[in-house]
């Protein structure tokens, strides 16, 4: 934020709850509800809003969102733009919920876009994967048949025999998708090379973090015939490096790397050490999306599907059309 708009902010912090439209499994961990923080900045009558899911595996979750916004509330609210707020707090929701706001509140300030505000020279629709939770096989073929606009699917296994039922299944349902599988951390080595002639078959076009975090060496050796994404194993800019010779793609999440000013940086590193750039989503409303979309505009696969799991949405949300989620101005930004 430009330094002339360093001047005193009020900040608000709220916890809000929005329930799924069913549970949503993956390996080790179930939901039913996305629980969110939502920060709002105030000055001088503009408004700036974000909100964040944090980063459930590492136990940041909306407690501790919240005690880090109180405990920082003197240094946000005295005024501070977005890289003093990088050394402020550490990545994570809580930097994230305040990094977004402050992209909103400036774009309030300055009449400006986000996107042009980012340096980029356009906004526009983005083809995102929908998702399919494992469960049955054929309960996942009639979920990627419900996605009738879908162009692109993403199938979370869990890395237990029936995976292989999974895939089979929804390319079956789905000949005409781009398809991806998400191991979410539940594979091994064994696990991954027994599914591959499967996963060749069926044309799967990108394999996310198959093995959990700290186990990265076992990739080493791995000549994958089909691109593997870092997800868990990618938290910030700061793990970019490690992951080279390993991963061939990196899945930037707002939340985990701590806002989009963060993300940005994140994915240049990415693609200045050879690696292609994803934008995922750790669940969430539209509010959510708007930033993680701006992001999108320079990623080679986007993941943005949150809010299509949730009972119900922000007042004026997302778009899905033919595949594509598109951003309405109003929203944020």
């Amino acid at each position: 934020m430009p330094q002339s708009s360093l001047a005193p902010l009020h900040m608000e912090v709220e916890v809000e709850q929005w329930p799924l439209k069913v549970p949503f499994h993956i390996t080790g961990y179930s939901m039913l509800a996305i629980n969110a923080v939502v920060v709002t900045l105030r000055r001088d009558g503009f408004v700036g809003r974000a909100e964040a899911a944090g980063v459930y595996y590492r136990g940041d979750d909306v407690a501790s969102m919240v005690q880090t916004l109180e405990g920082s509330r003197a240094a946000i609210e005295a005024g501070i733009d977005r890289s003093a707020l990088l050394q402020l707090l550490p990545p994570g929701g809580a930097r994230n919920a305040v990094d977004c706001a402050l992209w909103d509140l400036e774009a309030k300030l300055s009449g400006r876009p986000v996107w042009q505000l980012a340096g980029l020279t356009s906004q526009r629709p983005l083809l995102t994967t929908f998702t399919c939770g494992a469960d049955e096989p054929q309960a996942m073929a009639l979920v990627a048949l419900e996605y009738r606009g879908a162009r692109a699917i993403k199938l979370r296994l869990t890395g237990e025999p029936i995976d292989a039922e999974r895939v089979r299944a929804v390319r079956a349902a789905r000949a005409d998708v781009w398809l991806s599988v998400d191991g979410n951390q539940g594979f091994d080595p064994r696990t991954l090379h027994d599914l591959m002639p499967v996963l060749m078959e069926a044309r799967v076009a990108l394999v996310e973090q198959p093995f959990p975090i700290g186990a990265e060496a076992q990739l080493d050796g791995i000549r994958s015939p089909i691109p593997i994404a870092a997800d868990e194993s990618a938290q910030s800019v700061a793990d970019v490096p490690a992951l080279v010779g390993r991963f061939d793609v990196v899945n930037i999440k707002l939340d985990k790397c701590g806002g989009l000013t963060a993300g940005l940086a994140m994915a240049r590193a990415a693609r200045d050490h050879g690696l292609k750039v994803m934008v995922g989503n750790m669940g969430g409303t539209s509010l959510a999306m708007a930033p993680s979309a701006v992001l999108g505009q320079i990623c080679d696969v986007v993941d943005l599907d949150g809010p299509v799991f949730l009972r119900s949405d922000r007042p004026t949300p997302v778009q899905y059309q033919n595949g594509c989620i598109v951003c309405p101005p109003a929203l944020w930004g």
